[in-house]
């Protein structure tokens, strides 16, 4: 397997009709019939090898932690495997996470995709200095529409993304850098347990679902506090699904523009990706350029 790198980034090699997928369930129990229609999906440009722990369940985990960490394990250590997906987010990743065989897999990696709480892998690739995919997981693609599958195939076989027009301004700017971040309250996590590495240059993309505006707050000016975007390129908000405003009427807008006046990099918001109904891939590694309130994606 040959990788491809810039800079200090390496790129997994880029799939190919008919390349080996896995599938495996590092967070949540997974709901079976959305779950299989992403897999249908799949099946009908990749060799997809489903296991059969992805259906175990545990609590509101897919499987004890002892069986989520052995079967991610076991196709990160195959080297031909070309990517592996997850089946949903949820909860679970960051107790597994530490133990995964990040030193073999980094040797040849095959691509890492999903978001949510794979959010913690994603963060893990990146301090190992490989690109991964933040993605739709496969239960999202089980009611995806034609289009926003059509973009993560793209994604995955190496052809250029679209650019993301219109973003909205919040802090202006142009800005250049690495795509780095994922899930707010992963990241917060992840920093909390001190396995966030340095972000500096770096575009940070964040999103979120499910959170209050002040907890959306707390997170942020906790990373604030600890350094995170002392030295970011520049910060990029796509959706915070069903984060609506409480009894005190303040919204995620006006967190986000609160924040804004505090760092000293140009600030974006309205991407397209996220919990919501729009979320388009993202190559973490890669560097992406901001210019007049539209972002593009070259490929490294």
């Amino acid at each position: 397997m040959q990788a491809s790198t810039c800079g200090e980034v390496v790129f997994p090699p880029r799939l190919r009709p008919g390349d080996r997928v896995a599938i495996v369930a590092p967070s949540g129990a997974l709901p079976r019939g959305r779950f299989l229609s992403g897999v249908a999906w799949l099946r009908e440009r990749y060799r997809v090898e489903l296991a059969a722990e992805v259906f175990a369940r545990k609590g509101y985990f897919a499987g004890d932690d002892a069986e989520r960490l052995a079967s991610l394990s076991a196709r990160m250590r195959d080297p031909g495997i070309r990517a592996i997906i997850a089946g949903r987010g949820g909860y679970g990743a960051t107790r597994i996470v530490s133990s995964l065989p990040w030193g073999e897999w980094a040797k040849a990696p095959s691509w890492l995709v999903g978001f949510s709480d794979v959010t913690a892998l994603h963060l893990e690739a990146h301090a190992r200095g490989v690109a991964s995919l933040h993605a739709p997981n496969v239960t999202g693609l089980g009611g995806a529409r034609a289009c926003d599958r059509l973009r993560l195939m793209r994604a995955l076989e190496g052809r250029l993304l679209a650019p993301w027009e219109s973003l909205t301004s919040v802090r202006t700017g142009d800005a250049t850098g690495r795509l780095v971040g994922g899930n707010l309250a992963l990241i917060y996590a992840q920093a909390a347990s001190g396995k966030l590495t340095n972000c500096n240059g770096a575009i940070l993309v964040l999103e979120d679902v499910t959170e209050k505006p002040y907890q959306v707050d707390r997170m942020l000016h906790a990373l604030l506090e600890a350094g995170m975007f002392a030295c970011s390129a520049g910060i990029v908000f796509g959706e915070f699904a069903h984060c609506e405003a409480g009894p005190d009427g303040v919204t995620v807008s006006e967190v986000i523009g609160d924040f804004a006046t505090r760092v000293s990099c140009p600030v974006y918001s309205g991407a397209p990706f996220g919990h919501g109904e729009r979320n388009e891939p993202l190559i973490l590694g890669s560097v992406a350029n901001i210019v007049n309130g539209t972002m593009y994606f070259p490929r490294a």
